[in-house]
């Protein structure tokens, strides 16, 4: 199993916090590096998965960046085959694409996530992706 200590770019952060949590199958950890409060107006998390934990199907009105930044993992947009992901991979994700995101069965996976035009909402999260739609994946 790789291991998370030795390949941190941002720290991990802390565990998911409420009500996040919540859509995600295992543990995942946040730390946000841009709130998207300010002038800037684009949140940044640095998320990490433990091996195993995926999140819920969900799509962002406004997109999604994922700059791959460490361990194995996997995306999957609906209708479409699983993507494989490794250390600098990106991923972008167009408005309202139903996808879900998370590490490996035998690997950690970390993320920096962008959310893009955030001015058109958060996040919509749906169903869990299921043991079955995840195991087939190795």
């Amino acid at each position: 199993m790789n291991d998370l200590k030795n390949s941190v770019i941002f720290s991990k952060g802390d565990k998911m916090p409420q009500p996040y949590s919540e859509n995600f199958i295992g543990q995942a950890y946040l730390n946000m590096l841009s709130t998207g409060g300010d002038e800037f107006n684009c949140p940044i998390g640095n998320v990490t998965f433990e091996p195993g934990c995926r999140n819920s199907w969900h799509c962002h009105p406004g997109g999604q960046i994922l700059l791959v930044t460490g361990g194995r993992g996997w995306y999957q947009a609906e209708g479409e085959a699983a993507r494989e992901l490794r250390a600098g991979d990106v991923v972008k994700i167009p408005s309202d694409r139903k996808h879900w995101h998370g590490a490996a069965q035998d690997s950690w996976f970390s993320h920096l996530s962008i959310e893009t035009n955030c001015q058109k909402g958060p996040a919509k999260w749906l169903e869990p992706v299921t043991d079955a739609e995840y195991q087939q994946l190795r």
